[in-house]
């Protein structure tokens, strides 16, 4: 589980096509801190550490640190295009350790759907991002609840839905949530992983077999 709270920017340093997808991923992170078996959420997306090495950074040096995961052809599919490319940016999110604190809301590393920008425009010091999704995932999004972009938790403002049942929702990306994600790159027609929230999930299956 994870809370939707990034912790580092890593780099695809590798993408080696295997049985699976062999993607080596640079972080400033800890190697000794990283266990081979562990979950790490990269731009949404749960994935298993099966390797780790390099040297963490410290005050005087950035270090070389990487991490290793095998991603199979059914996350590639799922997942936004081109997302494990050599060189793509990624947020990470270690898994949630019990006691930790839960900053953002649950998240379980699962992508549910892809969703297209449809534009970003200034808002004060924060940036609106408009994002529209498809019919199969209109139900599950509602005003001030909470979705997952790309890993990051956040609150949705604002709810359109479209007259062909796909629907338009807003968020307000903070300069710091900006700077310290990849959300502050993102523009008009990037493909974005999306994850529902889990309680809008159960809340709408209920509703499914009422009717």
């Amino acid at each position: 589980m994870f809370t939707g709270i990034i912790t580092a920017l890593g780099t695809v340093r590798e993408a080696d096509q295997r049985g699976d997808l062999r993607a080596t991923i640079a972080a400033p992170l800890d190697p000794a801190t990283i266990a081979i078996g562990a979950s790490i959420a990269c731009s949404g997306v749960c994935l298993t550490v099966v390797a780790r090495g390099g040297t963490a950074p410290t005050r005087e040096n950035a270090g070389d640190a990487w991490f290793a995961v095998d991603v199979s052809g059914e996350t590639i599919s799922c997942v936004a295009p081109g997302m494990f490319a050599q060189g793509t940016q990624l947020n990470l999110e270690p898994a949630l350790k019990l006691g930790d604190e839960l900053g953002g809301h649950i998240v379980t590393g699962h992508v549910d759907g892809i969703g297209t920008v449809l534009g970003v425009c200034p808002e004060g010091d924060s940036r609106r991002i408009g994002i529209s999704v498809g019919r199969a995932l209109a139900p599950y999004i509602a005003a001030k609840g909470s979705i997952t972009i790309n890993g990051v938790s956040l609150t949705v403002n604002e709810v359109t839905d479209q007259s062909d049942g796909t629907t338009h929702f807003a968020v307000n990306i903070i300069p710091h949530t900006a700077q310290v994600t990849t959300l502050g790159t993102l523009a008009q027609g990037d493909a974005v992983n999306l994850e529902i929230d889990v309680l809008a999930r159960y809340l709408q299956r209920m509703q499914s077999l009422r009717g």
